[in-house]
This record gives C-alpha cells, structure tokens and sequence, in this order.
C-alpha cells in the first residue's frame, strides 16, 4: 500500500519537534502580549490627553506602525538597528521589540476607542454624586472599558500569534520554520509530506487560538 506521507509526523522525533516549535511561538506570542496590553494601555490613556503635541505624537506613532508591514520592521530592528548603531540584538529580543511595539499601538487604539465611546452623561453623573476623578476612571470608566475591550483585544491576541511566522525569515526556528525543515529532510522519502506537515502546522495553530475566540465569547455574552 502506498504512503499516503502521513507517517512524516511520527518518524523519528518530527511531532515533538513540531511542538518545540509551537512553544517557541507561543513564547514570543504571550510576552508580546503581555508588554503590549500594559504599555497599549498607557499609550490609549494618552491618546485621550488633550494636547497638540501629544495628540501628534500618537498619531505618527500610530500611523507608523500601522502603515509599516510587521516584515519590514523586523528586518529594520534586526539587520539595519544593529549594524548602524553596533547593538547586540538577538531574533529573539528583535521579535519581541517588534511585536510589542506593533501591539501596544493596536492595543492602544482599542483603549482609546473603548474610552471615547463612554458617553459624556457619565462622567457628568458620577461628579455630580462627589466622585472624584481617580473614582471616576476606577469604579465608572475602567469597568466599560475593559468590557468593550473584550472581543477586539481577543482579535489581537490572535492575530500576534499568527503573524509571529514570519520570524523565521530572521532564522528563528519556531514552528513554521521547524515544519520546513521536516519537509526538506524528507523530501525524498515523503514528496507528499508537506500536505500533512502544514496540515498538522494549521491544526496546532486552530488548537491554540480556538480556545481563546471561544473563551471571549462567552464573557462578552455574559457582560453584555
């Protein structure tokens, strides 16, 4: 019976290599996450600030990241940062810098629309019954806030995760990278192999990000 090139998964150590390569994902994924929900949430707050030459400075640093693809940036941190100014970048540390600055303007944006969209009338009530400024944003805006928050910050964590394939065009070994070169080492043994590799590639992607849409619907249904 012909090999269908399903078993390229389970020869030698290919599956446990596969999830290496997921978790090396998931590393850079969860503490670009991370920096950019704490920093994304002080640059949305700033945005809010009421000042010309803040208002400019977010908007070119939101724009900028935003128009830049996230490939670029990466080659730039990596290869341009350290060669102009003799910095001592590994892939890594450029991967994070690049998907932290990426998230914390996403995330940013997502603060300061949430907090915008609070109508007026609240801020006005709750002063009216002597709270202060701090009570206000602690007991009145912040609860709103995160809840609007909810499904697009899930859409970004998603998202991060999925876009962090591309460092292995910096030669990060993660698990895109790790499914290539199962495929290329076994490229005459299993000329079908790449079918179930990306295959079994897409299935851990699904399984890691399906939890987490899955896990934000249901608060935003019970929020609501």
């Amino acid at each position: 019976m012909q090999d269908t090139g399903l078993s390229i998964l389970f020869r030698g150590i290919n599956f446990l290599r596969l999830l290496q390569g997921l978790w090396v994902t998931l590393q850079i994924s969860l503490i670009s996450v991370g920096l950019s929900f704490i920093f994304g949430t002080l640059f949305g707050m700033l945005m809010t600030v009421k000042n010309r030459f803040v208002q400019a400075f977010c908007w070119l640093y939101l724009n900028f990241i935003r128009i830049m693809p996230q490939l670029v940036l990466l080659f730039l941190v990596y290869f341009g940062v350290t060669r102009q100014w003799q910095i001592s970048l590994s892939a890594w540390s450029s991967a994070i810098i690049v998907f932290t600055l990426w998230g914390t303007a996403e995330m940013g944006d997502l603060v300061r629309g949430a907090i915008v969209s609070i109508p007026s009338h609240q801020y006005e009530s709750a002063a009216a019954l002597g709270m202060t400024k701090q009570q206000i944003f602690r007991f009145v805006i912040l609860p709103q806030t995160i809840r609007r928050l909810i499904a697009p910050s899930i859409n970004l964590i998603t998202r991060m995760i999925k876009t962090t394939s591309l460092v292995e065009i910096i030669g990060m070994v993660e698990v895109l990278k790790t499914g290539q070169q199962i495929i290329d080492a076994n490229r005459m043994q299993y000329p079908t192999g790449a079918l179930w590799v990306y295959g079994a590639v897409f299935v851990l992607y699904f399984l890691v990000c399906w939890p987490i849409s899955t896990l934000a619907g249901r608060l935003e249904r019970k929020w609501r």
